[in-house]
């Protein structure tokens, strides 16, 4: 009997008549037909510097769906006579892990390898991740992980350590076009597309090769007369969802988009990213929260009036829900955008929080201290405090840091919006503070 987890590729090939998906029938035979991926696979690109020395490493690839990675562990296996396995994290458990980690034992002591390929390995727990090492380090299997999410965030430190991480990306514009002349090829007809519907059609696969060449079969099925534009294909083929995960690696990575286009005063960079977050379905209330953050942070007291309409917008959309209430948040990225930036009262924020943490509980001045009993003007509470309103210009300059710490100056306003004015403000009570001692 077959074991299942004990995959030959030989061994999947259907039997003749058989149908087979196009994305199946142009699957890569050797590496050099792989169609991407130049970073990881060209001559002095890792795997092509591994294989030209005839050293393979453990491996994790770490990319989007669609782009080869389960092509590439293949074909690895095919070009160093390795014997290949695949597994995927989501239906393995660790008595099959245990069948396969034993047939690949048997396999080195008949002088084979064995190159295991992991679909999904983050979804394998800590304890899972920990099986795999013995196995690693004495030479049983050759690890190949693929993830679409980040390693760094997903697999244990004592995996990562004995792999090495290879970024795989999303198919250009230009590899997508390959793919689609590789595919009329294999159909033996060209698609039934003008050029802006062509663009379009590989637009929808969103970087996913697989995801194209399931498009490009069902337009070459169809039945048209002459070739079909834009408008007429969109009518017949449903756009492919875009790529977004409310918790995952692209939710941090567009929120962070976002961040720093407004941090960079892009406003249209901003409210694009703002449209990707949600057209992907995030959550409207954590953008609004997040927003008015950003105008806390980067903007500051140099534009006051920033967290106010980052707050009305927050409250428009929860009196208006959704779609409209977007348009609120919207206008809140572009003011942003546009504010003046300053992270001044950031800095003086976090610079205080350290000192707080570095001087303890050391008690303030005595003489800025109340005094309501007896006993505590006894002890001088409050003795020689200057009152600021009986004070020239209604400052009087005392000290109000403890008495054992050296004055600090956290906030350091920034030449831009109404900073402009708080600054000239803070020098003038430095000056009037050094006239009077």
């Amino acid at each position: 009997m077959t074991d299942l987890f004990d995959s030959d590729p030989q061994s999947e090939e259907p039997g003749p008549g058989a149908p087979r998906p196009l994305a199946d029938r142009l699957r890569p035979q050797a590496l050099a037909e792989v169609i991407g991926q130049e970073q990881v696979l060209g001559p002095d690109a890792p795997l092509g510097v591994m294989l030209a020395s005839g050293s393979l490493s453990s491996l994790v690839f770490w990319g989007p769906p669609g782009v080869g990675k389960t092509t590439i562990a293949r074909l690895l296996a095919r070009e160093t006579d390795l014997h290949f396995v695949q597994i995927s994290a989501i239906f393995t458990g660790v008595p099959e892990l245990r069948k396969v980690f034993e047939a690949a034992r048997i396999r080195r002591q008949n002088g084979q390898g064995t190159l295991l390929f992991v679909d999904e390995i983050h979804r394998f727990n800590k304890a899972q991740q920990d099986g795999f090492l013995p196995h690693m380090e004495d030479g049983t299997i050759l690890l190949v992980g693929a993830t679409t999410e980040n390693p760094s965030f997903e697999l244990n430190a004592a995996l990562l350590s004995r792999a090495q991480v290879l970024v795989l990306e999303r198919l250009t514009p230009a590899e997508l076009e390959r793919l689609t002349q590789r595919a009329e090829k294999e159909l033996d007809r060209a698609l039934p597309l003008d050029g802006h519907a062509r663009e379009a059609l590989q637009e929808m696969a969103d970087g996913d090769g697989r995801a194209l060449l399931n498009l490009v079969e069902q337009v070459a099925a169809w039945r048209v007369e002459g070739k079909l534009d834009t408008e007429a294909l969109t009518k017949r083929l449903m756009r492919r969802a875009t790529k977004y995960d409310k918790s995952g690696d692209e939710h941090y990575n567009l929120i962070s988009a976002l961040h720093k286009s407004v941090r960079g005063s892009d406003p249209d960079a901003a409210v694009y990213w703002l449209a990707r977050m949600l057209a992907g379905g995030e959550d409207p209330r954590f953008l609004a929260r997040r927003i008015t953050r950003m105008a806390i942070e980067d903007i500051g007291l140099a534009d006051p009036q920033a967290q106010g309409i980052c707050l009305e917008a927050w409250q428009v959309y929860e009196r208006l829900g959704s779609p409209e209430g977007e348009l609120a948040l919207a206008q809140a990225v572009l003011y942003l955008a546009l504010a003046p930036k300053s992270n001044a009262g950031y800095v003086a924020y976090k610079g205080a929080m350290a000192a707080a943490r570095k001087t303890g509980s050391t008690p303030p001045p005595k003489h800025i201290l109340n005094a309501p009993t007896r006993l505590m003007k006894d002890q001088g509470y409050g003795a020689g405090y200057a009152y600021d309103h009986d004070a020239e210009d209604g400052f009087s300059g005392q000290n109000y840091f403890p008495d054992d710490m050296r004055r600090e100056a956290f906030y350091q306003p920034v030449e831009r919006g109404f900073e402009r004015e708080l600054k000239k403000r803070l020098d003038w009570f430095e000056k009037l503070r050094a006239k009077r001692g």
